[in-house]
């Protein structure tokens, strides 16, 4: 549980917190294996014994005050009994050496719960490739390959299902000596409705083929796999001219028959379902049919904003549907491959609200899918998550930021369906008075956050290599508690806050309220709540320090000198650019998804990519660049690698000494660097080798940003990275009319 803040010592009080202008918040990657400086949490059993605050509902911590019958609460200060058993395990059983309770020896703490029902139920793991058969050959050749790299990833005493959709819904049955496939048509003015269900076209359990027996059986079945006609679609759909196709991807009706199909096993056979969706193309065909032509439309004629008209979903099917996987148990991963327009803004409900990710790829040539499963399935993962974040008394809790869904009930609480060891969550802070932390200064502040979730483990436990081969099998669900407990000091005086401040975590806050102004708003008042920001950390900064001429780099303070890079950067993303630049609203929407779940390093360098050189591939010159052909120039380096997270480029400049080995070796100082970055991130990047001068370079080219304008125009010719200069005297400007105003 990694708990990053955007400041080291928190704002003393609510004047403080805005003559900072830095944003309040916190990070939270919940179910990392170990917190933010590597420490992995002491571990025990009985966290349903935990002993609990009476009237705030907060854990026992190290953070609380013990006497031999009652302790105090860290977080509203409340005087709670012990129990005289809870007394001589936490008061009596206390030791110096380390050996006592791990609750009073760490602040970070993961318990078994043994409460009755809570765990024990014999469960095994479920997976459903859902594959779309109104698609291209290249289409379903990469979907194979995805899934062999998928059942190689499996454990054993997994379950898979075969399903296809298009203009019909097509059920496999693999576990006899060959496969069978059940159809079920698809009328094209069903609410939903399918003439037969698929329980009764095959028992759930004939659908479901245990992996370890059934591998070869499952490659077999995905070999027959075919794309459906032109003719089979118009034709049933009764729609289309000379062949034409008009329709025939029934992925809503499909997706809403599986759900229904698998929850009729949850709580039996399985605890958690995950459905692997592949799409070539958007619905059209059936419920949950989409509407394509909306991207088509010329809004700029009309007056209106084509980036907030192509934002909000066109309808709330798939979030209902989403809604329904929930209560059966069934968490959907939405895999699209295609460049055409597909409606991701109303489709992406259906996973993010479901607990599982989208993956969108713009062709089959290049794209990293196969890559991703294999990675996606090899970690770990919990399910039926629950979250609390707790403050003590002189704060709370502002928004929330993340993909989870809050409890109708109970404030501050979140429920996360799937959550692997990347999720990232965020939360931002405001005072509850008027004083803030001035009556206890030297107390600080402490949150505590409470992650309460369920995996699932082989029976014989985590190491049971001599278990027979029944035994390594079988699985049970373990309820487990998470607790981390934090004391953050209040800063004296906001020059301490600037000390303090990590730019990683304020940009992720910054991008989780960007992300949402644009929903909401649109692109353009994205852009401006960033602009404006920026604007006024700057006033507010030479305020502070009295600067009689603007200093727009922060030279007093380093820790906010990054900052500007990374708002000009956020401004050049796709995420923030024009529809008329050319982002398509798809590409936007995944981006969006993408970026709201990664942890701050990652999304820092998704915004702000990292370039070094070498002067070979065995030797590193210079470990960082800005992004402008002016440091490729004067660094005098041949070779140059680029990190934007996503993508990966090793360039040689068109000056580089044909001696160098191109592409750099296997063995080499570059290639051990670029295999460890792949290693640790939560999506394949795609890795581009490009030679100066003989190759396309246009890939690498476009990440200097530094010399393109923040309205995206090039600046030809330029020798320097005037685009960020540009932007930085902008900035001066708007300071200098903002303090005479």
């Amino acid at each position: 549980m990694a708990i990053r803040a955007t400041v080291a010592r928190f704002p003393i009080d609510g004047d403080a917190r805005e003559a900072s202008g830095i944003p309040w918040g916190i990070t939270l990657t919940p179910f990392a294996a170990a917190d933010e400086e590597g420490n992995p949490p002491a571990e025990g059993a009985a966290g349903h014994l935990l002993p609990r605050c009476e009237n705030c509902w907060g854990y026992l911590s190290t953070e609380c005050e013990l006497d031999q019958w009652s302790w105090t609460c860290a977080l509203c200060g409340a005087l709670n009994g012990f129990t005289s058993e809870a007394s001589e395990k936490y008061v009596n059983g206390s030791r110096d050496d380390g050996s006592g309770s791990p609750e009073m020896r760490s602040s970070f703490v993961d318990l078994e719960m043994n409460e009755e029902g809570s765990d024990g139920m014999e469960a095994r793991p479920v997976y459903v490739a859902a594959v779309d058969l109104s698609s291209s050959e290249e289409f379903l050749e990469l979907t194979k390959s995805a899934l062999l790299a998928a059942l190689e990833a499996l454990l054993p005493g997994s379950l898979f299902g075969l399903l296809t959709f298009s203009h019909k819904i097509g059920i496999y049955d693999v576990q006899g000596p060959i496969p069978v496939v059940k159809n079920i048509f698809i009328h094209p003015d069903s609410d939903g409705e399918l003439p037969i269900n698929l329980e009764d076209a095959m028992p759930l359990l004939s659908f479901l083929a245990p992996v370890e027996i059934c591998k070869d059986r499952i490659a077999a079945a995905l070999e027959t796999l075919k794309p459906t006609t032109s003719w089979e679609r118009t034709t049933a759909a009764g729609q289309g001219i000379d062949g034409v196709l008009l329709g025939g991807r029934g992925f809503g009706v499909a997706m809403d028959a599986l759900i229904t199909y698998l929850s009729s096993e949850y709580g039996n056979t399985f605890a958690l379902a995950r459905v692997f969706a592949f799409l070539s193309g958007p619905p059209d065909y059936g419920a949950g049919q989409l509407d394509t032509r909306r991207y088509g439309e010329q809004y700029a004629s009309k007056g209106e904003d084509a980036d907030l008209a192509l934002l909000p979903e066109q309808t709330p099917f798939y979030r209902s549907l989403a809604a329904t996987a929930v209560q059966a148990g069934v968490c959907v991963d939405i895999f699209a491959v295609t460049n055409e327009y597909t409606d991701l803004a109303s489709l992406k409900f259906l996973s993010i609200n479901s607990g599982g990710s989208l993956f969108l790829y713009a062709n089959t040539d290049d794209s990293t899918l196969p890559q991703d499963m294999y990675r996606m399935l090899s970690r770990p993962y919990a399910f039926n998550c629950v979250l609390r974040l707790r403050t003590s008394t002189d704060f709370k809790t502002g928004h929330s930021y993340g993909h989870f869904f809050p409890d109708p009930k109970y404030e501050n609480v979140q429920h996360i369906i799937c959550c692997d060891s990347f999720a990232t969550y965020a939360y931002d802070f405001d005072f509850t008075g008027n004083e803030g932390f001035s009556s206890r200064h030297m107390e600080g502040a402490v949150i505590q956050m409470a992650f309460q979730y369920t995996v699932v483990v082989p029976q014989g436990g985590q190491s049971n290599a001599g278990a027979n081969s029944a035994d390594k099998s079988k699985y049970i669900t373990k309820r487990r508690l998470r607790i981390r407990t934090i004391r953050y000091l209040a800063a004296a005086s906001v020059k301490e806050i600037y000390q303090g401040v990590d730019p990683e975590v304020v940009l992720s806050i910054l991008v989780h309220k960007v992300i949402l102004a644009s929903l909401e708003q649109g692109v353009r008042e994205g852009r401006m709540l960033i602009h404006d920001w920026l604007v006024i950390l700057t006033a507010q900064y030479n305020e502070l320090f009295r600067n009689v001429h603007v200093d727009v780099s922060f030279s007093e303070c380093p820790q906010l000198q990054p900052l500007p890079r990374l708002v000009f950067a956020l401004m050049r993303n796709p995420l923030l650019r024009f529809h008329e630049e050319g982002v398509h609203p798809d590409y936007r929407i995944y981006l969006q998804c993408l970026f709201s779940a990664l942890e701050p390093s990652s999304l820092n360098r998704a915004i702000y990519p990292m370039l070094t050189s070498y002067s070979t591939p065995d030797k590193q010159a210079y470990p960082r660049h800005s992004l402008s052909r002016a440091a490729l120039i004067t660094s005098g380096s041949p070779i140059f690698f680029l990190d934007a997270f996503t993508n990966l480029i090793v360039y040689y400049s068109s000056t580089a000494d044909s001696s160098l080995p191109f592409p750099p070796p296997h063995d080499c100082l570059l290639r051990r660097t670029i295999n460890w970055l792949k290693k640790e991130r939560s999506i394949t990047p795609k890795l581009t080798f490009i030679r100066g001068g003989q190759d396309d370079a246009s890939i690498f080219e476009n990440y200097l940003i530094e010399e393109q304008d923040v309205n995206g125009t090039g600046l030809p010719g330029a020798a320097s990275a005037m685009g960020f200069v540009s932007f930085l005297d902008e900035i001066t400007r708007e300071v200098v009319d903002y303090r005479s105003t």
